[in-house]
């Protein structure tokens, strides 16, 4: 697909918008002024591939904080910023990469601009993050909380921050409904040229907020719109991630970690497939290595979808062969199928510890 071009801004060590990759981001769920929890959940996070951490910084106690999140983050840290503008200025202070605010709840153009000179002053980015919920009243008695006042709400502010010279500008308008969210996004992008943060707000739990994020930062960016997402979830961030990569996968605008290629089953499988297709699913879980594996239950799938991809098992009698690079390397039993998928991969057995099963990142 073509991407919509954008300007470049620097984030800590990352570039968005400009052509580069998308970036997956989540935030921290721990409480505000838990330095330990912080610390560790942002060690978490790093490993599973998030590259952007986003931190609530609610009071002075949180932004002293700071210093050391950032010291020992590893990835590039923003202090999320509401109602008071001296937060946003202590984060910036303290060495975050960006603050995220929202001008229709920080005070004005006055406010704003003191950010904007302070984030200039320091390489520090900001994203306005508009949302349909905090909306400017003079926007909400015109329009109601739709597209269009979020659309102009960040329009105005980009103009605003133009006019006085500050353009290392991320934008968003996330509302939590997802058609609203799509039609917001697609006008902004025709508006403006600063890199879009993408995300369906307030999504729900792992499950429903999975879908309706896939729905709709999916069919943003299918678009060709946005440079950087955050799936938002009412659960662990680890899962915010993993799901942010599956929809950049399935757009195959990021590869990371393992395709789990599977199918539904039917009444001609005869082997478990369902549960194979979980377990490899778990055990791969923290492979960074981009792979296509196939899952297969039987003869009507299974060798064709099993020669396409990297490597994988098409279902038998109680049996299952293990392809790799479209060639039979084995024929085992069903119970040992699991093991001799690993075994090609190089991994430890299923019937070992649990381990990290590698961790490679991947180039783009």
């Amino acid at each position: 697909m073509t991407r919509t071009g954008t300007r470049r801004v620097r984030v800590g060590g990352l570039v968005l918008g400009g052509g580069e990759p998308v970036r997956v981001q989540s935030m921290l769920k721990t409480p505000a002024h838990d330095l330990a929890a912080i610390q560790d959940q942002t060690a978490r996070l790093r490993a599973a591939g998030c590259e952007i951490v986003r931190l609530a910084v609610p009071d002075e106690a949180a932004a002293r904080l700071l210093p050391e999140v950032v010291a020992e983050a590893g990835v590039p840290i923003v202090a999320d910023i509401h109602f008071n503008h001296r937060l946003a200025l202590a984060s910036i202070e303290a060495g975050v990469a960006k603050v995220r605010i929202n001008p229709g709840n920080l005070g004005g153009e006055k406010r704003l601009a003191q950010v904007a000179e302070a984030a200039g002053n320091s390489g520090t980015a900001i994203r306005v993050g508009v949302n349909a919920g905090s909306l400017e009243k003079d926007l909400l008695a015109r329009y109601g909380a739709t597209p269009a006042a979020m659309v102009e709400s960040a329009v105005r502010w980009t103009r605003f921050l133009d006019r006085i010279g500050f353009d290392q500008l991320v934008l968003s308008v996330k509302a939590s409904g997802v058609p609203e969210t799509i039609e917001a996004y697609l006008r902004l992008a025709r508006e403006v040229d600063c890199p879009l943060h993408l995300g369906i707000t307030e999504a729900g739990t792992t499950v429903t907020g999975t879908i309706r994020s896939a729905v709709g930062i999916g069919s943003i960016l299918a678009s060709g719109v946005g440079d950087t997402i955050r799936v938002s979830l009412a659960g662990d961030p680890m899962d915010e991630v993993r799901v942010g990569y599956e929809i950049l996968k399935a757009l195959h605008l990021r590869e990371r970690g393992p395709t789990i290629i599977a199918c539904p089953s039917c009444g001609r499988c005869d082997i478990d497939l369902v549960g194979l297709a979980t377990e490899v699913e778990r055990r791969l879980s923290d492979l960074g290595t981009p792979l296509r594996i196939a899952v297969m239950g039987c003869e009507v799938n299974g060798p064709g979808e099993a020669r396409e991809a990297d490597i994988g098992i098409a279902g038998g009698k109680e049996t299952g062969l293990i392809f790799r690079n479209g060639k039979v390397v084995a024929k085992v039993k069903e119970k040992e199928l699991m093991n001799a998928l690993l075994a090609e991969l190089g991994l430890p057995n299923a019937d070992s510890e649990p381990g990290p099963a590698g961790g490679a990142q991947d180039p783009a």
